[in-house]
């Protein structure tokens, strides 16, 4: 009897020796998989015809339709640029760039008035 259970054993044992070879085995080949990849280009779904090529310009206009802080004009960074560089050269032109600054800031962003909150109160409490 004692003859049977130990051969049961051995048996057993090296199929789970096996077992967990062939486990690891095929798992480690569904990590190596690479994943299918569904991003392509214009040119591969030939909505570009494959003669055009794009000049710079033509390319930061594109990038800039997709994202405008993307395509910063060089024309707008060097009039900046001047600018800044001007404005530079004396303290009494430092001030009037803060000043000038700040007014654009202001008309860009208006600061809301007392009349305007309060009117804005009086429509949500009156709900109309």
């Amino acid at each position: 009897m004692q003859k049977i259970v130990l051969t049961f054993k051995q048996a057993f044992s090296s199929i789970l020796v096996v077992g967990l070879m062939v486990f690891i085995s095929l798992s480690g080949s569904f990590i190596v998989g690479q994943q299918a990849s569904h991003a392509t280009t214009l040119e591969e779904l030939k909505l570009i015809p494959p003669d055009y090529k794009p000049n710079s310009e033509e390319k930061v206009n594109r990038a800039y339709e997709y994202d405008p802080g993307v395509g910063v004009r060089e024309e707008d960074r060097q009039k900046a640029y001047e600018q800044a560089k001007k404005d530079s050269t004396n303290l009494n032109t430092i001030e009037k760039a803060y000043e000038r600054n700040l007014k654009a800031e202001k008309e860009q962003n208006p600061p809301e008035s007392f009349g305007e909150k309060a009117k804005e109160v009086i429509e949500k409490v009156t709900g109309k």
